[in-house]
């Protein structure tokens, strides 16, 4: 790989750090999952089923919304939530092109150790 590519590259992975690190906790995977299943919803509405505070529940949807995750609009006297899908979709491109590095990677070292 070219070296700016390289840093190109490298550039778009820093710029998936926080959605991968908002990605890493499993409480907001399930907050991820209920908002895409019916979204918007209120802060009430994903704590329902769980043991998770109001609270709780709010700390990791800042969390989701400053990696862009996750989008929050008043309305009335609550917050309604919803999934934010452009941002699930570069977390997949993202773990493409990673995917398709390694399988590149693994290639050339398949054919060093063949040769």
């Amino acid at each position: 790989m070219s070296p700016p590519r390289r840093s190109r590259a490298l550039a778009r992975l820093r710029r998936s750090v926080p959605l991968f690190a908002a990605l890493g906790d499993e409480t907001r995977l399930v907050l991820l999952d209920k908002l895409g299943r019916a979204s918007p919803q209120s802060i009430t509405s994903l704590c329902a089923g769980s043991k998770l505070t109001r609270q709780g529940v709010t700390k990791h949807l800042r969390v989701l919304e400053g990696a862009g995750l996750v989008k929050g609009e008043r309305s009335g006297r609550e917050s309604l939530f919803r999934l934010e899908r452009d941002a699930v979709d570069d977390a997949r491109a993202a773990l493409d092109r990673i995917s398709r590095q390694w399988d590149e990677a693994l290639g050339r070292l398949r054919e060093f150790v063949e040769e």
